[in-house]
């Protein structure tokens, strides 16, 4: 498959050429599914509103066989490539959280499905340190950095 074929759909990587295809599955199936079910119900529905509505429903239901059947044909072409973070990428990520309005704030403050995830994508000890290190600097008088504590009564009454 060529690169050259790859769009970029909501979000998702797809092939122009499944993608086309799919399209064109899609409408036969649920065009063919509302006009079959349009012609067999209108024989036997006394109200042709009524038969339109059932077939409408059934070209919904062709929609989903459809979507079915080409998740089936056509894979997401994604690549997901796990290689190891570089220790300088995450200090320049790190200075620009602490340029932030705000700063980090505080792990204790976090939800505990939001720091189990923060250790599965071992982060959890990265930003504890950087709350350590600006614990200490309160405690040794040591000039903060300005953003890297949360302005909240209880940090703004450690600086004074």
């Amino acid at each position: 498959m060529k690169t050259g074929r790859l769009i970029e759909v909501w979000g998702d990587t797809v092939d122009s050429v499944h993608l086309g295809w799919a399209m064109a599955i899609g409408c036969a199936i649920s065009l063919g599914a509302f006009l079959l079910a349009n012609r067999i119900l209108a024989g036997l529905v006394a109200a042709p509103e009524m038969a339109r509505a059932y077939s409408m429903l059934v070209g919904l239901a062709g929609c989903l066989v459809a979507g079915a059947l080409c998740a089936r044909l056509f894979p997401p072409k994604r690549e997901v490539v796990d290689r190891a973070a570089d220790p300088a990428w995450r200090e320049t990520l790190m200075a620009e959280l602490r340029a932030e309005p705000g700063g980090f704030g505080r792990l204790a403050d976090l939800p505990p499905a939001a720091v189990a995830e923060l250790k599965e994508m071992g982060l959890y000890d990265l930003f504890a340190a950087e709350e350590k290190e600006a614990a200490a600097a309160v405690q040794n008088g040591q000039a903060l950095r300005p953003d890297s504590l949360r302005a909240e009564p209880a940090a703004r009454e450690a600086r004074a």
